[in-house]
């Protein structure tokens, strides 16, 4: 019998191996890998996200929940979306590298659609303008998707409509959280959206890197594009 340390261990190779930095190739075999126990893993790691950025969404989202088409942006099994549905809404495409991942996220029985496409070095296959809400949540960090990834999502966004990103916001991820905070900044410049809420949360995750303890603190960004 594993014991609760052990498999938060288990757990903890798994995300640092994840965090690395691999050719995307590399990423989307290594989430093929995890898929089946990825639901079971992150519940070990006590992880927050989902439905921290769900609620977030949801307090400001002002349109007809029945009907909006909501994007889940690296959508993995489908966590956000189920948040998401709990919370009123129904109408989800969901969009992921991983083969693995999206056939969790088909078996779900959540998404009308789903949508191969590694983020980043691939365009999303999406006309501009499409979904009242666009969500990305756990995967805009360092090794993961490219901050420039960032204005295709707020383009996918009908005017009115809303995105909501998050990042971590360890030592670790502090680089790229700075980069993706000069890039939303700049899309506000642009008048391309305006800043909604920045909830900046203490307990995101149990931290697994060896020079931190307990949680690690991350941020729900919401815009509305214009």
């Amino acid at each position: 019998m594993t014991s609760s340390s052990d498999r938060f261990e288990h757990v903890k190779a798994i995300i640092l191996s994840c965090h690395e930095d691999t050719s995307a190739e590399e990423k989307m075999r290594f989430y093929d890998a995890w898929a089946k126990s990825y639901d079971q893993d992150l519940s070990v790691l006590d992880y927050r996200a989902p439905v921290i950025s769900a609620n977030a969404l949801s307090s400001h989202f002002t349109g007809d929940r029945n009907t909006a088409l909501v994007l889940d942006v690296a959508c993995g099994t489908g966590l956000v979306a189920k948040e998401l549905r709990s919370l009123g809404f129904s109408r989800f495409v969901g969009v992921d590298g991983s083969s693995a991942m999206l056939e969790m996220a088909k078996n779900a029985g959540l998404y009308e659609d789903v949508k191969q496409c590694i983020l980043g070095s691939q365009p999303l296959p999406f006309q501009h303008g499409t979904f009242e809400a666009v969500i990305i949540v756990g995967a805009l960090s360092d090794g993961q998707v490219p901050v420039k990834v960032v204005r295709e999502l707020c383009m996918l966004t009908k005017p009115g409509g809303f995105t909501c990103l998050t990042t971590r916001a360890n030592r670790d991820n502090l680089a790229y959280k700075n980069s993706l905070e000069e890039e939303l900044r700049s899309l506000e410049q642009q008048a391309l959206w305006r800043r909604v809420q920045t909830l900046n949360v203490d307990q995101w995750e149990r931290a697994v890197s060896h020079h931190e303890h307990g949680y690690i603190s991350g941020v729900v960004y919401l815009f509305q594009r214009l």
